[in-house]
């Protein structure tokens, strides 16, 4: 599936996603996932849990072409385990009441609030024990001043920063 041209994205490279999930199988049961994709964008990251078998997986992205394109590509891939849905990142990590074994973001990496995000996430007790936060941003921002930082992996531009719950 092609994204249509306009959409506000900059999707993980493929190098960098196949990484992820080398190092995500390594250390969890992908098939037993709940999944929380944070600043969606074209649903790349969604659909790669989405056919790995994740039990769930939310996406959330306020851009209405990223949602009705992920909620479209989601349909046709029959990938039932996946709801999108459209809201700020911010405003649902806020009201957000689930536990997730993974909660992956990729936010635009001009967006000045991206080391906010571990805070909200363990603040409001999102992960379950054991569980991971990922973050893709750009290789030139640090996150391992972070509370419960423990790892971060560079490819090229970008850097995944990974934080654990207790």
């Amino acid at each position: 599936m092609h994204a249509p041209a306009g959409l506000p994205v900059r999707p993980t490279t493929d190098r960098a996603k196949e990484s992820l999930f080398n190092i995500l199988q390594n250390n969890f049961d992908l098939e037993e996932l709940s999944v929380l994709d944070l600043f969606a964008g074209t649903g790349n990251i969604s659909y790669e849990f989405a056919s790995r078998g994740a039990i769930a997986v939310l996406s959330i992205d306020q851009d209405n072409g990223c949602v009705k394109f992920m909620k479209e590509t989601a349909r046709k891939l029959d990938f039932t385990a996946m709801e999108v849905r459209r809201q700020d990142v911010f405003a649902f990590l806020k009201n957000c009441e689930e536990q997730f074994d993974i909660i992956f973001g990729d936010a635009p990496y001009a967006l000045s609030r991206i080391a906010e995000i571990p805070g909200l996430v363990f603040e409001k007790n999102l992960l379950k024990p054991g569980a991971w936060l990922i973050l893709e941003h750009a290789t030139l921002m640090s996150l391992s001043h972070l509370p419960n930082f423990f790892e971060e992996r560079k490819y090229g531009q970008s850097t995944f920063s990974f934080f654990k719950s207790t």
